[in-house]
């Protein structure tokens, strides 16, 4: 009986399922990267961690004459359980309330109060708290096996496609493109001094 001729082995078929199921691993955290990303490269334009707020309210005048009794008293009729950091006369029809990431500006003749504050943007700050490695050590090892898993895509993508779609034709030209785009970048910009 001849010998039968050796199959090869088939590899594209195991890099596609493979390819397939980082890229799944690699979904959730693409998700965050990416997200931060765009909110920190326009942090110029708009803080992506706390979005600002200004109310005004309109209470009872005159309030107590008293600094810390008109503190409470407007605290009360406000229902603000926040702890009080400061209290102090910025003008003397002026006063102010410090609370965290918020101040209440009072007029204690008129009753008029402005709220003004920040809130987290819950999505967003989180995910910039993660991108930005405050979680430190932890967070590292994830963000390091997280780089690894997109190389491993980057260099399993290069070889799913035989011929002319893959790295002896378009892909290839594809490659070449995406590793020009950041060298011009830093040559046109003059990179890092």
């Amino acid at each position: 009986m001849p010998d039968e001729p050796r199959r090869r082995f088939a590899w594209r078929p195991l890099i596609r399922s493979w390819h397939r199921d980082l890229g799944y691993l690699a979904v959730g955290l693409t998700f965050v990267y990416a997200l931060s990303g765009l909110a920190v490269n326009h942090i110029a334009d708009w803080d992506p961690n706390f979005a600002n707020y200004r109310t005004t309210h309109r209470l009872p005048a005159p309030l107590p004459a008293s600094d810390q009794d008109a503190a409470r008293t407007v605290l009360d009729q406000l229902r603000i359980r926040q702890p009080v950091k400061e209290v102090y006369r910025a003008a003397p029809d002026q006063l102010d309330i410090l609370l965290e990431n918020r101040t209440l500006h009072v007029n204690p003749q008129t009753g008029s109060v402005v709220d003004e504050g920040q809130r987290p943007r819950f999505l967003l700050r989180v995910s910039n708290w993660l991108h930005l490695n405050r979680g430190k050590k932890a967070w590292t090892l994830i963000a390091d096996l997280y780089a690894v898993g997109l190389l491993l895509l980057a260099v399993s993508g290069m070889f799913m496609l035989p011929g002319k779609n893959g790295m002896r034709g378009r892909g290839a030209i594809l490659v070449l493109i995406g590793i020009a785009v950041p060298v011009l970048y830093v040559t046109l910009s003059g990179g890092p001094r």
